[in-house]
């Protein structure tokens, strides 16, 4: 689950894999984003059967189409748990391949450039067999091969690279994945037919099988690693723990315009905090040739410019999130199709157990959630501009999706109940309830921070609705701004007792409640644990059928519920706008973004 920009600007989180589903459990999806207000060429992305193709037509040769990030890109290797950003996503997803590719409709596409075919040919034990396309390989002429998948394997399974010990608090060594989710359960990643096929072998079976390899986290150039590292060409199954760091390392700092790269284009240059340029590269072998001249991503970390650049024709496509004068500003643009959907992205807030009173003291999170009026939340910012939202009720699933449950609203969660609040405090002993709380051995509660991402002036009024409703209790809050950039470095480092932002999910469930639920996962930043959960969550990650892993899923959901770590707030609507000469661009409310198919992008003709 990845955490969004304007939450790692938009979650990682962006510690994303964060990478923030959605076919229940089904890797092949099926579900789509309910478009609610759209105009011109994106009009039709809200008919059922039409988020995949919406907004087409043929190209021409030629121009500049200049997209917006809303987060500068500080660590370049999007496997890390530091790097795991959104705007990290869509800028290595135009230049590195990945075996599936999340849809806008929440489906999983095969990507044929890089393989012909993806297949389980057994379940006993689970077996995996990869066709690599016989033309795939990276633009400096070397083979994309089982190599890379070996190498992808080994640095993301936890155990031959393993994680920086605690002391190693700049992690010179071990590599540190957003997820092992899946990873973990490889038995063997085998080569044959000169590279080009590779078989994977399940030690246990793993359900989201087709999040391996891709689905937002593309494949990096082994043969890069091997040769920095001093290991043998081609020998990414005997490398160290050594060797695999120095070409994580490698990956964490250096842009991908330094190394060789295998995507429509290559990344031309970067600036750091302003841009980044791509351009066609003539080495490409897909069967979509770019048309553009040039593509740029530009760094736009205040939301608020982004109207004045679309209308100045600084950039010709944003994807912020939506605000009311951002919304109003974009309606008023000549020549700009929009439209405002709702997909994988859920606003949430979140407590730092590793702060000791938050950690020791259930009752206490129970107040503090119960105290939160949701509704409240939800009219005073995004109800403004999307009329439709609705309090979100499960950690896993978003509404429309199968296996969806509203886990939450029986508890009084979000419900802004001072009354049940307070019982939940005066139950467990607390003192000074409603003037300054103290827990039942006398200790002062608080003061806890409140921290979101500057320049997003909805979470601001997110934390200052929490700290209203949490004074009622006697706990203050004081609201601590993050720099646009710092979100994961904050959200690794512990750094708040409180957090607002937004996950950007995967269409893979078990494997996001994998990383963000189960202990010591890449994306638990709080340090949430229950051996409850753990397990639950693991059956469901093993689990082929989709309504079981569902029913799992829901019963660890209901204890974490219990156990008021994580609040949702609601689904967080999504806002594309481009200018009506360029086509093929679509939401694409997943953890990849619009950014899935540059290849098509371009001038219409």
């Amino acid at each position: 689950m990845r955490a969004h920009s304007s939450a790692l600007t938009k979650g990682f989180t962006l510690a994303a894999g964060l990478t923030l589903v959605l076919a229940a459990c089904s890797s092949s999806g099926g579900g789509s984003g309910t478009h609610k207000s759209s105009s011109a060429g994106l009009s039709s992305c809200g008919t059922q059967g039409k988020a995949n193709t919406c907004n087409s037509a043929a190209t021409k040769s030629g121009g500049t189409f200049t997209y917006t990030l809303e987060k500068n890109i500080q660590q370049w290797n999007v496997q890390d748990t530091n790097g795991n950003t959104f705007e990290n996503g869509e800028a290595l997803g135009v230049v590195l391949p990945q075996v599936f590719v999340p849809q806008p409709d929440f489906s999983i596409a095969l990507n044929t450039d890089l393989v012909t075919s993806a297949t389980q040919t057994s379940t006993g034990p689970q077996t995996l067999v990869y066709k690599i396309n016989p033309k795939a390989s990276w633009n400096d002429g070397t083979a994309i091969t089982a190599d890379d998948f070996i190498y992808y394997w080994r640095t993301n399974n936890g155990k031959d690279c393993p994680p920086p010990p605690a002391s190693d608090s700049t992690q010179t060594k071990g590599c540190l994945p957003q997820s092992t989710a899946g990873y973990d359960r490889i038995k063997s990643v085998t080569g044959s037919d000169g590279g080009k096929t590779v078989t994977v072998v399940m030690a246990k079976p793993y359900s989201d099988w087709k999040q391996l390899f891709g689905a937002g986290y593309p494949l990096y150039p082994a043969h890069v690693a091997e040769q920095l590292s001093g290991a043998k060409a081609g020998d990414a199954a005997h490398m160290t723990g050594a060797q695999m760091t120095k070409g994580w390392q490698y990956f964490q700092k250096t842009p991908p315009s330094k190394y060789t790269t295998a995507g429509p284009y290559k990344m031309q240059d970067w600036t750091d905090n302003d841009h980044a340029t791509f351009v066609p590269d003539p080495k490409w072998w897909g069967a979509h040739k770019p048309s553009l001249q040039r593509l740029i991503f530009k760094v736009i970390t205040d939301a608020t410019q982004e109207p004045i650049a679309l209308r100045n024709n600084e950039v010709q496509g944003i994807y912020p999130q939506p605000e009311v004068d951002l919304v109003k500003q974009i309606k008023d643009i000549p020549n700009v199709t929009y439209t405002i959907g709702s997909g994988l992205n859920w606003e949430h807030f979140d407590l730092n157990l590793h702060n000791p009173v938050l950690g020791q003291y259930k009752a206490l999170r129970q107040a503090m959630f119960t105290a939160l009026s949701i509704k409240d939340i939800m009219a005073k910012t995004v109800g403004q501009f999307d009329s439709n939202v609705k309090q979100l009720g499960s950690h896993n699933y978003v509404p429309g999706q199968a296996g969806y449950q509203d886990l939450v609203a029986s508890t009084g969660q979000g419900s802004g109940d001072l009354a049940k609040a307070k019982k939940y405090l005066t139950d467990a002993k607390f003192t000074g309830v409603g003037t300054s709380l103290k827990t039942p051995d006398g200790k002062a509660v608080g003061p806890f921070n409140c921290r979101y991402t500057t320049g997003n002036q909805i979470r601001q009024s997110e934390c200052q609705i929490l700290q209203s409703d949490l004074a009622n209790l006697g706990i203050k809050i004081t609201i601590k701004p993050i720099g646009a950039a710092d979100l994961g470095t904050v959200l690794a480092g512990h750094q708040y007792d409180i957090i607002v932002f937004a996950w950007v999910a995967s269409p893979f469930p078990s494997s996001n409640a994998q990383q963000n639920w189960v202990t010591g996962g890449g994306g638990n930043y709080g340090g949430y644990s229950n051996k409850k959960v753990d397990a639950l969550v693991s059956q469901a990650v093993g689990e082929t059928d989709a309504a079981k892993a569902a029913t799992l899923l829901n019963q660890a959901d209901s204890l974490m519920v219990q156990d008021a770590y994580v609040l949702p707030l609601y689904q967080k609507p999504t806002f594309l706008a481009v200018q009506t000469r360029f086509v093929n661009m679509r939401d694409n409310a997943t953890n990849v973004g619009p950014p899935y198919n540059t290849a098509e992008w371009g001038l219409k003709k």
